[in-house]
C-alpha cells in the first residue's frame, strides 16, 4: 500500500479533494535538482481543507478520478 504525502490545493467538491505531491529529480543533462508536482484526487472523508498537509493511501478505484484516500491530516497551515 502506497502512502504520499502533499498539500490540498482544492477543497470545493463534496467527498474529494485535490492534493499537489511535490518530488525532487535530477535534470538529467544539468545534473540540477528540479521540483515536479502532480495532482491527485483524494476522497476527503476527514474534511482537510485549502493549506493542510496530509498523508494520502492507495485505494481500490472510488471514481473516474479518486484512486486515493486521505486518511490523515499532518498538520495544519493555520
Amino acid at each position: 500500500m502506497r502512502r504520499i504525502q502533499g498539500v490540498v490545493v482544492s477543497d470545493k467538491m463534496e467527498k474529494a479533494a485535490i492534493v499537489r505531491v511535490e518530488r525532487w529529480v535530477t535534470h538529467p543533462l544539468y545534473k540540477k535538482r528540479v521540483r515536479r508536482h502532480k495532482k491527485f484526487h483524494a476522497h476527503n472523508a476527514l474534511g482537510a481543507k485549502v493549506g493542510d498537509k496530509v498523508v494520502m493511501v492507495e485505494t481500490k478505484p472510488l471514481s473516474k478520478a479518486k484512486r486515493w484516500k486521505i486518511v490523515e491530516v499532518a498538520n495544519d497551515s493555520t
